[in-house]
């Protein structure tokens, strides 16, 4: 222990005399470290951490899966994706029959609990705003072991509507809206126009047990569901697939031994849900075998649900490959330091190995400092870590919403990572230079005359990192190259429609009780109020907003299509429904190429109508006049085609253009319970914001806005993913370009100096400063362009192989030439510019001193 004390001291002692090598080789490593260790507890945050409750590890997800061409569960809402492997259907969301039926018989596990996410309206102290919720059922919190820091939680007795309508908030929702007072606990609140009493708070750091990002700011009873939802509340009827269940095991108990036991109980709830669906349906609906019941299946629950996290695995892996190319060009920049700094070192230990001391003493006293000089560099990179959390962060999830409810922080999670880092790359790049500093011969050096042989060996070693740096650089400037050039390619779509000077915001009047007639005339005093504020040129509005990721698809039925054998029709395609307000094509600036647009005629009274993409009439009626046929949705007959328009990009500037229709708003006022309102502006849309809150305050002061932005930022969110990666991937790229220029400079700054004595002769023998100059720049871009070549090809072979970078790429192949040469050019420029300064001091070697150089 005294020995590595000892080694420790001086070793600092080392690092504090030398400041300069110090202060680089920190700063090189912290960018390396620091980018590992954010990325690390975004990774932590998203994939790895486990829910803030009692024994997480005992919780189960259930799923169920079912071969979708014999089975189909009839409404759903949830994720329900198909296998591309099996051809199964996995769906997360259960009828209200499968929950009452395994709480039941629970069999291996001790309980199953129910929730799903739902819309809220709360006004509280006369302020309304929309906020993310939830309805659990009344063992929720209780199954999950979750402890309220102030009040209590929902429990069973909470959970029917002859008991007080109770609500539970989050934390960080107390904090954030309520300021954490203590006296809100008791207090009403108004949801979706209903009054909930505030009955507790959650602890800390529990935000639900839905997908990741979610931000579930109230908790009500799951018997209150249909209260609060209205006309669009799940459990009408049969009923929908809308609830996740989860459960906690028995001790002893197996997630297989819970699906076995469960299994009998989970098919006899299908079959109550089927028989509550027959008894309102005039339609006979399809015979089952037993074979053909969905199946139920249990997945481990200690990260709540899944299927979000798992759209974030690719890209989170391929920023793991690039954070740790940088730090890879850091460990061998640092080397080539270490290598530099060992030729000063040299006669210092030759005495030490003369006079004692052992070989792996020396090595163990070098690795002693490369770790110092590490941890030194990991403490520097968690301030740099910080910031690069930041901009992860920025990434919206699938809702459009930024992943603001992760937290990650740096823990002892994330802190033992970054020690364990520190030791391995200290190792990694002190290792070799240590092993090399210490095979000295000693009586030439302890005579100062055994420079060159050592300097040959260290020549090639640190030219070989050098190499090894530029290589990797070019595979970190391609990628990054190939997602600048994606961004640029996506800003340059041509989305159909005019999006400069527009305003966009959502509101949801169904959740506060609007219908019918009553929801129309909200809206005629909504778009009446808001085109008469000032700049203000036009009103209209959509039940989605374009470009927000957000889509309905239904299907499409057309007379003379195909039937069932009972005679119902059978789909023929399907197609992109939005809603929207009579002058919408004209606001959005949609051409118009063949009939009318909608018309305020177009109302409940009037016969169905709906405008068509181009892509629809050239799908569905091809090389026909599309004006005047019919077709039908899933819930609507006998639509009129009054209309065709250019296409416009629905979802993303990505997805190729799909058929779209455009149904007028009176004549689908249930699809407009949630709806975004446009307005096109005359100036600037981004000063609009104060007046829109107002103007819809004045029309209803319990109606909340949420998202106010405008149609550019909302086309610019669609593209943030691909922003932040090719910003990353730039920065990580010009960062690892700068470090191998720097270790360029070295080795040939080291080399000019090497061959002070030999340009001395040759400049005597009469060799001109441009023959020296082109000595010089020639040794250095050779290093560059094999470095350059090796890059090139790994990148070519690595492309076919990195699915992630494909999927993100855009109008660009992965393999790109104009990429691959503007890439090797840049870096050759950067070379040589590397190499002017030495090789310029080269040519201002005095011949006379140099032949007296030893």
């Amino acid at each position: 222990m005294t020995t590595l004390i000892n080694d420790i001291r001086y070793g600092l002692q080392m690092l504090w005399k030398h400041p300069g090598f110090t202060a680089v080789a920190v700063l090189t490593l912290a960018l390396g470290v620091g980018a590992n260790t954010a990325l690390f507890s975004v990774i932590d945050a998203v994939l790895l951490k486990k829910l803030p409750v009692k024994d997480p590890d005992q919780l189960v997800l259930l799923r169920a899966t079912w071969n979708p061409e014999k089975f189909g569960p009839g409404s759903f809402n949830g994720s329900n994706r198909k296998d591309p492997e099996t051809g199964l259907v996995n769906g997360t969301s259960f009828p209200f029959q499968t929950f009452d039926r395994l709480r039941k018989e629970r069999a291996a596990l001790t309980d199953v609990i129910a929730f799903a996410s739902i819309d809220i309206n709360l006004n509280w102290a006369g302020q309304a705003e929309r906020v993310g919720g939830q309805v659990v059922s009344g063992n929720y919190f209780y199954t999950l072991g979750v402890n309220p820091v102030e009040g209590r939680l929902i429990n069973d007795a909470d959970d029917n509507t002859a008991s007080t309508p109770v609500a539970v908030i989050s934390y960080r929702h107390w904090i954030t809206r309520f300021g954490g007072d203590k006296q809100v606990i008791g207090k009403q609140v108004n949801l979706n126009n209903r009054p909930f009493t505030i009955i507790g708070v959650t602890s800390p750091g529990f935000e639900g047990t839905g997908q990741i990002g979610s931000r579930l700011d109230v908790s009500i009873p799951l018997a209150w569901e249909p209260q609060t939802s209205g006309e669009q509340t799940m459990m009408r009827g049969a009923g929908v697939w809308w609830l996740r269940l989860m459960g906690r095991l028995q001790p002893g108990a197996t997630r297989e031994q819970a699906e076995a036991s469960l299994a009998n109980a989970f098919q006899q709830s299908v079959a109550e849900h089927r028989a509550a669906r027959q008894s309102r349906s005039t339609t006979p609906l399809r015979a089952l075998e037993p074979q053909d019941y969905p199946r139920l299946a249990v997945d481990a629950g200690g990260q709540g649900e899944m299927n979000m996290r798992r759209q974030y695995v690719k890209p989170l892996r391929l920023l793991v490959g690039v954070v740790a190319l940088v730090l890879l060009i850091a460990c061998a920049n640092v080397a080539n330091l270490l290598l530099a700094r060992a030729t000063s070192r040299r006669k210092e230990i030759a005495v030490r190995l003369a006079i004692g001391a052992s070989r792996w003493r020396l090595i163990r006293q070098l690795l002693t400092e490369s770790l110092l000089l590490s941890i030194v560099s990991g403490v520097v990179g968690i301030l740099f870590a910080s910031w690069v959390m930041n901009g992860l962060l920025a990434v919206p999830d699938w809702s459009g919403r930024a992943m603001e409810t992760l937290n990650p922080r740096v823990d002892w999670r994330v802190l033992g990572f970054t020690l364990a880092l520190c030791v391995f790359t200290g190792l990694l790049f002190g290792i070799v230079p240590a092993i090399r500093s210490s095979k000295l011969d000693l009586t030439p050096t302890l005579k100062e005359s055994g420079r060159t042989s050592g300097a040959v060996g260290r020549s090639l070693l640190s030219k070989s990192l050098v190499v090894v740096q530029v290589s990797l650089s070019v595979l970190l400037l391609i990628g990054a190259g190939l997602l600048i050039r994606t961004l640029r390619n996506l800003q340059k779509v041509d989305v159909g429609f005019n999006t400069n000077n527009l305003v966009l915001f959502s509101i949801e009047p169904g959740l506060n009780g609007y219908r019918d007639a009553q929801l129309t005339d909200l809206y005629q005093r909504l778009f009446t109020r808001l085109e008469a504020v000032p700049g203000v040129e036009s009103v209209t509005a959509s039940n989605h907003a374009l470009l927000s990721f957000g889509a309905t698809t239904t299907s499409v039925y057309f007379p003379g299509g195909p039937v069932a054998p009972d005679g119902s029709p059978v789909e023929t395609g399907d197609t992109k429904m939005l809603v929207v307000r009579e002058n919408f094509l004209d606001v959005m600036q949609i051409p118009r190429l063949l009939g009318r647009n909608l018309t305020p005629q177009d109302d409940e009274r009037a016969p169905k109508v709906a405008v068509v993409n181009k892509t629809f009439a050239d799908k569905y009626f091809p090389n026909e006049n599309v004006i005047g046929k019919r077709f039908s949705l899933a819930r609507q007959e006998n639509i009129e085609i009054v209309g065709m328009v250019k296409d416009a990009k629905y979802t993303s500037q990505r997805d190729e253009t799909e058929p779209t229709a455009y149904l007028p708003y009176r004549q689908s006022l249930r699809r407009m319970g949630f709806s975004t309102i446009e307005l096109r502006t005359q100036n600037d849309p981004t000063a609009y914001a104060a007046a829109v809150r107002e103007a819809v305050r004045e029309v209803d002061s319990n109606l909340p806005i949420d998202n106010v932005r405008t149609q550019v930022d909302q086309a610019n969110e669609t593209l943030l993913l691909e922003r932040l990666f090719a910003k990353l991937l730039t920065l990580f790229g010009v960062l690892a370009q700068l470090l191998a220029a720097i270790g360029l400079y070295g080795v040939m700054a080291y080399s000019v100096s090497q061959r002070t004595h030999e340009i001395g002769v040759r400049m005597a023998l009469g060799a001109t400063r441009r023959i020296v100059m082109q000595m010089v720049l020639s040794q250095g871009m050779l290093l560059t362009v094999f470095g350059i070549l090796v890059g090139l090809a790994g990148a070519y072979f690595l492309t076919k192989y990195l699915e992630t970078l494909t999927t993100m790429l855009f109008g660009v192949e992965p393999r790109d030439p104009v990429t691959f040469a503007a890439v090797a050019l840049f870096l050759a420029l950067i070379a040589l510019v590397a190499c002017l300064l030495p090789a310029r001091r080269a040519t201002k070697v005095d011949p006379l001193v140099a032949l007296r150089y030893e």
